[in-house]
C-alpha cells in the first residue's frame, strides 16, 4: 500500500486542534493503517501543541468506538480514521477521515467479468418464477443458490459501489461504464451509510429490484462476501491499489451457504443457547437480544443473554451451552464460524432451525440498519 497517496487530512486536523487548544487527542486507525500511527504522531505533536495517545485496541469500523474509554483518559477529541461516521452518537469531539487513495485503475480488465454478469442478470429476469409452491428438498436448494433466491429483479443494472477510501472515484466511474455500454446506478443506502455507493461490513441497504449485478471498487473479499451474501447477485471487483480484477465466485459463496446450512441443522435439537449482545456502541442490539431469548423459550429452550466487548472462541466456548446466537457484529457468525467449537449461527438462522422462517424465503443476511 503506497501511504503517499492516501490523503489522511492532518492538516485539517491539527487546524480543529489548534483552534480549540486542544492538549490530549486520540487516534483510532484500522488495523492496516496502525504502523504509519507513530509517524502521524509524531506530526501532530510536533506541529500542534497536543500529546497523542493511539488507541491500540483493534478497530473493525466506525461502530467500534473508544469514546468512553478515552474520557476517562481526559482526552480532548478523537480522530478516528479510515471510516466514516454513523448514525450513532460517539459521545465527545470526533473527527470522522474517510483516508482517501488516489488510485485510478483501468476499467478494460474488469469488462469481462460485467458482460458476463450483465447476461446471467438477463436470464434470471427472464426466467423468474416465484409461483409455484416448493418442496422441503426444493426450498432448501433455494436456500443455498447463491443466484436468484432473493426477491424478483425488475431490471439489470449495474450497482456501483465502493469502499470509503474510493468513494470519490465512483462519479468518474459512473460515466466510464455508461460510456462502455451499461446502465449504472450509484444506490444510496440507509441512515448508517454517509454516501451514495457506500457498502459496509454489516449494511447494504442500498440494494434493490433494478440492480441485477454489481461492481465493487477496493481491496480484500469482506464487503463483497457480504455484499453477495446478502443480496444474491454476481459482483466484481476492480482494486483500486493493485488494477486487478476478478469476481467473487458463486462457488466460494456457495460453500459459505453450505457451512450455514449444515449449522442450522446442528442446533435443531440444541435445548440451550449463548445470546452474544455486542458492548461496542454500533453493534449493542440489545432489543433483539431480548427477542431471541424470548423466542427459544416459547419454543422450550433456554437462552442465556451474554455481553461482551470483544467476541473470540476464548471467551465463550467453554461456557455449558450447546450453541450461541449472534447479535454483534454481523460478520462474527460468518467469517469467524470454524474457529468456534460450538455452532455459532445468527438470529435469521435460528429462526429457521426453529421453523420461525422458511427455507424458501433464501439466506437473509444479519444486518445492522
Amino acid at each position: 500500500m503506497d501511504l503517499d497517496r492516501h490523503d489522511f487530512e492532518l492538516e485539517e486536523l491539527m487546524e480543529r486542534i489548534r483552534s480549540n487548544d486542544n492538549r490530549l487527542i486520540a487516534l483510532q486507525v484500522p488495523e492496516g493503517l496502525k504502523m504509519q500511527a507513530l509517524e502521524m504522531m509524531d506530526t501532530i505533536e510536533t506541529e500542534t501543541s497536543a500529546q497523542v495517545v493511539l488507541a491500540a485496541d483493534p478497530c473493525y469500523g466506525a461502530c467500534d468506538l473508544v469514546h468512553d474509554k478515552m474520557k476517562l483518559m481526559g482526552v480532548e477529541l478523537v480522530a478516528h480514521m479510515g471510516h466514516s461516521q454513523m448514525n450513532i452518537d460517539s459521545g465527545m469531539p470526533t473527527q470522522f477521515i474517510n483516508v482517501t487513495y488516489d488510485g485510478d485503475p483501468e476499467l478494460s480488465p474488469v469488462l469481462p467479468w460485467l458482460e458476463q454478469h450483465r447476461n446471467m442478470a438477463k436470464q434470471r429476469l427472464v426466467n423468474q418464477d416465484g409461483t409455484s409452491p416448493l418442496s422441503e428438498t426444493e426450498a432448501q436448494e433455494k436456500f443455498m443458490d447463491a443466484v436468484g433466491r432473493m426477491a424478483p429483479l425488475t431490471d439489470t443494472k449495474l450497482g456501483l459501489v465502493g469502499s470509503i477510501q474510493h468513494l470519490h472515484l465512483l462519479p468518474e466511474f459512473h460515466d466510464r461504464l455508461e460510456k462502455a455500454g451499461f446502465d449504472v446506478t450509484i444506490p444510496i443506502g440507509g441512515a448508517r451509510l454517509s454516501f451514495p455507493g457506500q457498502v459496509l461490513g454489516c449494511n447494504y441497504s442500498g440494494d434493490d429490484p433494478s440492480i441485477g449485478h454489481y461492481l465493487f471498487l477496493g481491496s480484500g473479499d469482506f464487503h463483497p462476501i457480504g455484499l453477495v451474501l446478502h443480496t444474491g447477485k454476481p459482483l466484481a471487483m476492480l482494486d483500486p491499489y493493485t488494477g486487478d480484477a476478478e469476481e467473487m465466485s458463486l462457488e466460494r459463496i456457495e460453500r459459505i451457504l453450505r457451512q450455514r446450512f449444515g449449522l442450522i441443522m446442528s442446533v435443531q435439537d440444541a435445548s440451550t443457547f449463548g445470546i452474544l449482545i455486542g458492548e461496542k456502541p454500533g453493534q449493542m442490539r440489545r432489543t433483539l437480544a431480548l427477542r431471541m431469548k424470548r423466542m427459544l423459550a416459547q419454543h422450550g429452550k433456554k437462552g442465556y443473554l451474554l455481553a461482551l466487548e470483544h467476541v473470540g472462541p476464548e471467551l465463550i466456548d467453554f461456557y455449558p451451552v450447546d450453541a450461541f446466537v449472534n447479535t454483534a457484529c454481523p460478520r462474527i457468525a460468518i467469517d469467524d464460524a470454524v474457529k468456534y467449537r460450538k455452532p455459532l449461527i445468527t438470529p435469521f438462522e435460528l429462526e429457521v432451525a426453529l421453523g420461525e422462517k422458511k427455507w424458501e424465503t433464501g439466506y437473509q443476511f444479519d444486518e445492522i440498519p
